[in-house]
């Protein structure tokens, strides 16, 4: 099908105050996100390669040993199998594409 309303999904929490609804196509998934302020995505890697957009709020990344607050329209590209954990630092709005597809989010 090649139109959806996003606001048909069921978001469904990940991680502690990390909400997400998922579009995938056989080679990719985009990740849909409300996070509460002050929850914790822990350290973690997985092979596929991230592209996270803030679009509302401030979300704190570590990548690789690295951190950054991101606010709006800011990006992190994450490598695949690269160590990375975050924390929103307020309410926040965020957009990621994986690739290969998340399996584990359909």
């Amino acid at each position: 099908m090649p139109f959806g309303k996003l606001s048909d999904q069921k978001a469904r929490e990940i991680v502690p105050g990390f909400y997400g609804k998922f579009v995938h196509t056989d080679r990719m998934t985009v990740s849909y996100w409300t996070i509460d302020a002050g929850a914790l995505l822990p350290e973690h890697r997985h092979p596929h390669e991230q592209i996270t957009t803030v679009i509302e709020g401030q979300l704190e990344l570590t990548v690789a040993g690295e951190t950054q607050v991101l606010g709006p329209l800011e990006i992190a590209v994450i490598p695949g199998d690269t160590v990375h954990a975050g924390r929103a630092v307020t309410d926040c709005l965020v957009i990621d594409v994986f690739q290969p597809a998340r399996d584990d989010y359909r």
